[in-house]
């Protein structure tokens, strides 16, 4: 069969009109015959490009023909290749005719392994570009090149089994050469292929698109790994193992960070561990958990010196707490609440055996830092390590052999420690042992406390006063708070005070059993709420459910930190003719009648009869020694009526003028002092207590803003030790440079100058606070100092982390940004640290955000939701300035070339395609800062603000897993993604794949784009 040329170079005759489907059809049988006929006429490559491009003058492109396809099958027809057809195809491959999607997928449906000198030339052709893909089209022809390269990927690995296995059977034939030379051929393109990060990720994103081929790969690796199991030839054996180990972490490619083997100080772990012993010890273990797990992510902190920060921080903590109930909060945290928190990090850690072993080598550091431990056992009068050693090995967080080697070598260390205290301390039993001791009881009183109470009060009274005893309820209050009991153990003491407001029975007996019952569950939830916070004691609300009284009366007349209570308020008005039966009972018994009487009436009443009898008193109608047996009537016999009358004298000095507040302070003092009458009521002393330190925390604000002075009477242990720590006439910002520059010199925070930050926190305001500490870490121009600062400052921020990061970065960083004049403060090193501190926030906040804010945090004014939406507006309808700015680029050089991306708004970005909530504050700081980050990357104006960026981005690569859903980069639109490929610094696969969310297809086709231009 003959051709003539003439119809094919004459374009006007060639090829006829027809029906656009049949003219597809004729054109791919038409290109079979060009190329048979140039076969015949043995045109040269560039002769065959030129006459082929003439046939086909416009229309389709190659790849839609399937050029590659066609020219490998003519190529392929015979035992061995056509040199010439190949010669076309190879010409076609250089002079960009074909794309590499389309000849890979050519090559892959090669199959028959038997012809080696097809297979070789099929290799030879994949040698051309294997390690240089690249395409430049839309983005669908870019996962069609991933697609392509996994197809190739699979095709080689199919070829290498088959010649392994051609090896074999000519090794037991006695020919091995052939198969040999096929197989290391086969090997060297995989090999090539693969060791291209570049081409790892465009295979990491098709494993992603389609998961059916990627598992079939994973059959053909263990297929190829059995059949090479047994080659003799090591050379060829390591590079197949070599080979099967690249493919294997495609998967995982982003999953692998180096740790920081060159530290061994983490102030971060260390000020995290000292701020939730200190302030939070009722906080959520699991919030502390992935607290600190996210530290340990971002800073790539090895596990056992990750393990060791913790432990050494507790010991910090126990050395320096203030004695009292802060020793004891510190021995419970330690103790119980530590091991609770490393059971938790062993399940979230790879592997259980490594955790052991990783606590283990862990405390052989510890063992070294024998100062530490002497001075800690010193304090806490026994040897700390081994009662830790022993909660460690009951958790299952050492194995028993451990546990004894280490026990031994701290006791032969123990010998040469300094001389422990002198003989008068031997028989005082050490606290740590008072508090794991007291972990059991919690449980035993709970159950005590579900019983009727109706049945044996007397009996339940007994075991109430035996915890009033000397320092045994805040041990007991700290083993609950520290193993998460404290809010039922609360709960069941509101149950009891709720059940002994009122009795109707009554005899004498019975009346002062339910007076007892009442005024030591009164006191003790004053107590409890005082020293770990009022929310420990409110219960969740429940609609229509009735407030027990005690949570009515703290909400609305108790004085805290921060609250201010109105005398006025009707909770401090009831029924007059109740206040006028109670302000005779007071005046005219000789002492208070316990029968039918209805406690709660009378807290509520108290501070209304206190009105009348200071008015009185004001008057000259009652005398002195009147108001003194008032006030012993008060006080002789429940102690809850005078912190109720106290909590109202509180509120109501406040209001008073500086002459008018002389009797009012009087009758607290009288309150507060010894009772001059007898006291006929069990645990009165114990009471008297407890009563006193809850009068000095309520006064301690007025009386130091009335600057007056009441001696409450000593129990030698200071109540209140973090209480009024500023020095008196400096300003608060000098004191907060002051304060953080000695942090910083020192290298770590300490439980001092965290309750110093808070009350700075609390007195100027996050936007204050937030704003100069940024001062002062741009100020520092050395490196070291600047991590350092990195480090604390985080750490000082998570006293409040959620609004600081708003303030950070939805007014601060874009402050920073977009004020030229502001712009050479964001130079190395500083603008390093702030990018990094940025992150971090962010990253914190954003993880836990979801979660409830700490009880610590609850105390603060939380910033309007409203006030973000109307800084940052993001709905379509009122479109920020922001916004606004980045639509009016005139030459949007981020658009994406295909149909699909061309509609995508410079905004769109992967958490709308999510649908995050954006009324939620951070969300929308997030999704706006990084439009700014955005805006800047496409500017043509460079300066340290681009370097900002290029940081801020860099340590979000660093700190992330995955830039997927639940990252904050979700919220950066998909644009940027090629404006920071253009980054030198950031042109990199891994970060292509690190900040595109790889769970949607459109953030698919974003990565491929960006890796296959690389």
């Amino acid at each position: 069969m003959s051709f003539s040329l003439a119809p094919f170079l004459s374009p006007q005759s060639w090829p006829p009109p027809l029906p656009p489907a049949q003219s597809e059809i004729m054109k791919v049988v038409n290109l079979k015959q060009a190329i048979l006929q140039a076969w015949k006429e043995r045109w040269s490559d560039y002769q065959w490009a030129i006459n082929m491009k003439k046939f086909f003058p416009k229309g389709a492109t190659w790849d839609i023909l399937n050029l590659a396809d066609a020219l490998l099958e003519q190529a392929m027809i015979g035992p061995s290749p056509n040199p010439l057809i190949l010669s076309y195809l190879k010409y076609a491959i250089s002079s960009q005719m074909v794309s590499y999607s389309s000849v890979l997928t050519a090559i892959s449906k090669f199959d028959d392994f038997s012809r080696d000198l097809c297979v070789q030339a099929l290799l030879d052709i994949m040698d051309m570009f294997c390690d240089r893909l690249s395409c430049h089209g839309k983005a669908e022809e870019c996962i069609g090149l991933c697609r392509a390269l996994l197809s190739a990927l699979h095709w080689l690995l199919r070829c290498t089994a088959a010649s392994a296995e051609r090896l074999r059977e000519g090794l037991e034939a006695g020919t091995p050469a052939a198969g040999e030379k096929q197989l290391a051929m086969c090997l060297q393109r995989l090999e090539k292929t693969l060791s291209s990060t570049k081409n790892r990720a465009l295979l990491h994103i098709a494993k992603l698109e389609e998961a059916s081929s990627w598992t079939a790969i994973e059959h053909s690796l263990l297929k190829l790994g059995e059949i090479l199991a047994n080659l003799s030839n090591p050379q060829l054996r390591s590079q197949a193992e070599q080979c099967g180990t690249l493919i294997r972490s495609i998967p995982t490619m982003l999953s692998v960070h180096a740790e920081q083997m060159h530290k061994t100080g983490f102030p971060t772990v260390h000020a995290v561990i000292l701020l939730e012993g200190t302030m939070n010890l009722t906080g959520e273990t699991q919030s502390l958990v992935e607290q600190l797990t996210m530290v340990k992510r971002m800073q790539h902190i090895p596990t056992p010196l990750f393990v060791l920060e913790i432990w050494k921080a507790c010991f910090v903590g126990l050395i320096e707490s203030p004695e009292g109930t802060e020793e004891l909060k510190w021995t419970a945290f330690t103790f119980l609440k530590i091991p609770q928190v490393l059971v938790k990090l062993k399940k979230y850690s790879h592997g259980d055996k490594d955790f052991t072993e990783d606590v283990n080598c862990a405390f052989e550091f510890l063992l070294k830092l024998t100062p530490l431990l002497d001075k800690a056992d010193q304090r806490c009068n026994c040897d700390c390590t081994n009662f830790l050693l022993q909660e460690c090995g009951k958790q299952g967080l050492l194995s028993e052999a451990s546990v004894n080697n280490l026990m031994a070598k701290r006791k032969a260390d123990r010998e040469h420690a300094p001389q422990q205290k002198s003989g008068e301390n031997a028989n005082i039993q050490p606290n740590i042992q008072l508090i794991l001791r007291a972990e059991p009881t919690v449980t035993n009183i709970l159950k005590t406390m579900d019983a009727d109470h109706s049945k044996s009060p007397e009996g339940l009274l007994g075991v109430l006063g035996h915890m009033l005893s000397g320092k045994s309820l805040d041990l007991l209050l700290a083993a609950a708070a520290a193993t998460g009991k404290l809010k039922s153990f609360a709960r069941k003491f509101i149950n009891l005070n709720e059940f002994t407001t009122y009795g109707s029975e009554e005899s004498t007996k019975p009346a002062s059993v339910r007076a007892l019952l009442f005024d030591i569950s009164f006191l003790m939830l004053c107590h409890v709420a005082q020293t770990y916070g009022s929310e420990v004691i409110l219960s969740e609300s429940r609609t229509g459910a009735e407030v027990p009284f005690f949570e009515t009366w703290m909400q609305t007349c108790m004085p805290e930190e921060g609250k201010i209570l109105n005398p006025d308020h009707p909770c401090f008005r009831p029924d007059s003719t109740k206040v006028e039966s109670l302000v005779a009972l007071l005046n005219n018994s000789s002492e208070m009648k316990l029968v039918q009487m209805k406690w709660h009436e009378a807290c509520l009443s108290i501070s209304a009869a206190i009105l009348e009898i200071l008015n009185a008193w004001e008057n000259g109608v009652l005398a002195f020694e009147s108001i003194q047996k008032i006030t012993d009537n008060i006080k002789g016999k429940v102690c809850s009526l005078a912190v109720c009358a106290v909590a109202w004298l509180v509120a109501h000095v406040r209001m008073l003028g500086l002459d008018e507040r002389e009797k009012s302070l009087q009758m607290i003092r009288q309150l507060a002092g010894p009772l001059f009458s007898e006291n006929t009521l069990q645990f009165y002393n114990e009471r008297v207590v407890i009563m006193n330190s809850i009068l000095e925390r309520m006064c301690a604000d007025v009386l130091q803003q009335t600057a007056t002075q009441i001696k409450f009477p000593s129990t030698g242990v200071d109540t209140m030790p973090y209480w009024n720590l500023l020095p008196p006439k400096r300003p608060i910002k000098e004191v907060l440079t002051d304060i953080f520059a000695k942090v910083l010199e020192k290298g770590w925070v300490d439980s001092r100058s965290i309750h110093i930050f808070d009350t700075l926190l609390h007195m100027g305001g996050v936007y204050w606070f937030c704003n100069n500490l940024i001062k002062e870490l741009l100020k520092e121009t050395r490196k070291e100092h600047t991590l350092r600062a990195v480090e604390l400052l985080y750490s000082i921020f998570c006293l409040d982390m959620q609004q600081v990061t708003l303030v950070l970065l939805g007014h601060i960083l874009p402050g920073l940004l977009t004020d030229s004049s502001k712009w050479h403060s964001l130079m190395d090193p500083p603008g390093t640290a702030l990018a990094k501190l940025a992150v971090w926030c962010a990253l914190s906040s954003y993880s836990s955000h979801k979660g409830q804010a700490s009880t610590r945090q609850k105390k603060r004014h939380r910033e309007d939701i409203e006030d973000y939406i109307s800084l940052f507006p993001l709905d379509d309808v009122q479109p920020s300035k922001l916004m606004r700015l980045l639509s009016s680029n005139e030459d949007d050089a981020n658009i994406l070339s295909s149909p699909t991306d061309r509609s995508m708004s410079s905004s769109l970005s992967a958490s709308q395609l999510h649908t995050v909530n954006m009324r939620d504050p951070l969300n929308r700081v997030l999704a706006n800062l990084f439009l700014l980050i955005s805006s800047i990357l496409g500017s043509r104006t460079a300066g340290p603000h681009t370097q900002f960026v290029q940081w801020f981005m860099e340590e979000c690569v660093d700190c992330l897993e995955q830039g997927g859903r639940g990252s904050v980069l979700q919220f950066m639109p998909f644009t940027t993604v090629s404006e920071l490929v253009k980054v030198s610094a950031m042109s990199s696969p891994k970060v292509v794949l690190a900040i595109t969310d790889l769970s949607l297809p459109l953030g698919r086709q974003v990565a491929a784009k960006a890796i296959a231009a690389l």
